[in-house]
């Protein structure tokens, strides 16, 4: 009952039953908060390609590609317990990605 611990969000929603979330400056930590930013202790994932390695490492927009799709909607790392981007966030990743823009993440907030 004293102990504090710092988990992932999917760790926290498949053990409900066993732990509590703590509230971070009053929000508490949902996947619409996380997702949405609000809550203080998210952070979003960032993958980052080196602009010189563009057109040059085999596989790198497949690689890209590959990921975004994963972390779509539906893809299979939501599956996994990553909490998705909103739309207008996954849409400009997207497009970033498609082509290969260079990005200093003011972009995709």
């Amino acid at each position: 009952p004293d102990s504090l611990g710092i988990f992932g969000f999917s760790y926290l929603d498949a053990n409900k039953d066993k732990i509590k979330a703590v509230p971070v400056q009053g929000v508490s930590p949902t996947y619409d908060t996380i997702a949405g930013g609000s809550y203080p202790g998210s952070r979003p994932l960032f993958i980052y390609i080196k602009k010189a390695h563009v057109g040059v490492i085999p596989g790198l927009a497949e690689y890209v590609a590959e990921f975004l799709k994963g972390a779509a909607k539906d893809g299979y790392l939501a599956a996994k317990g990553l909490v998705i981007s909103p739309p207008d966030v996954s849409a400009k990743a997207a497009a970033a990605a498609k082509d290969m823009t260079p990005l200093d993440g003011s972009e995709l907030k």
